[in-house]
């Protein structure tokens, strides 16, 4: 028997390899909601016909086969999973097994105006979040004619519009402990100085 290899013995670890930009479920937080243009991978244990590549819509819905339009933003994937699972257990499937990954997540931007060095749009890196000054940061700092102690944040989501206008010199020196987090599709606006 020497000299013979089997190559099924040679090894029994498998390697995932990640596209660069791609993040799949298992290197992102459990906890992690699906939101609008996120694309997923939704597969059914023994039903190959069933696997679907989607990206959720603007409504934060997906179209699927049998149980046609389901929505599921604001869901993490396990929530996502067991919705589907539900509808397909109705009148279609016995006992089906689902699973939902998120394969490429959806651009989240927020953007700096005013007296900083860098104005403009700057992107979110999947799940990462941005307090305030590293906003500020990212935009290349201040400019000497900046107000650090007056900037305006405005949000706008399904509740409506939020303004908030804080003191971030406070907030960099560490006199305000409070972190306030910039959300996507922020506009962050600093004040120019009066002197």
């Amino acid at each position: 028997m020497a000299g013979i290899t089997f190559p099924f013995a040679t090894s029994l670890v498998a390697q995932t390899v990640e596209p660069a930009g791609v993040r799949t479920m298992g290197s992102v937080n459990a906890s992690y909601q699906i939101s609008a243009d996120d694309v997923l991978e939704i597969s059914v244990f023994q039903e190959s016909d069933l696997r679907s590549v989607v990206r959720v819509s603007r409504d934060g819905t997906v179209m699927l086969p049998l149980i046609k339009v389901i929505a599921l933003k604001g869901l993490t994937s396990q929530e996502a999973a067991q919705v589907i699972q539900d509808r397909l257990a109705k009148g279609y499937l016995i006992n089906p097994q689902v699973s939902v990954t998120i394969t490429e997540f959806s651009k989240r931007r927020f953007t700096v105006l005013g007296q900083v060095q860098r104005p403009g749009s700057y992107e979110m890196l999947d799940q990462q979040e941005i307090t305030l000054p590293q906003a500020i940061a990212m935009a290349g700092g201040y400019t000497r004619l900046a107000d650090s102690k007056k900037v305006t944040v405005t949000h706008n989501d399904e509740s409506g519009q939020q303004v908030n206008v804080l003191n971030a010199r406070d907030m960099e020196s560490g006199k305000d402990r409070a972190k306030f987090m910039v959300r996507p599709n922020d506009l962050v606006s600093v004040d120019e100085s009066n002197f």
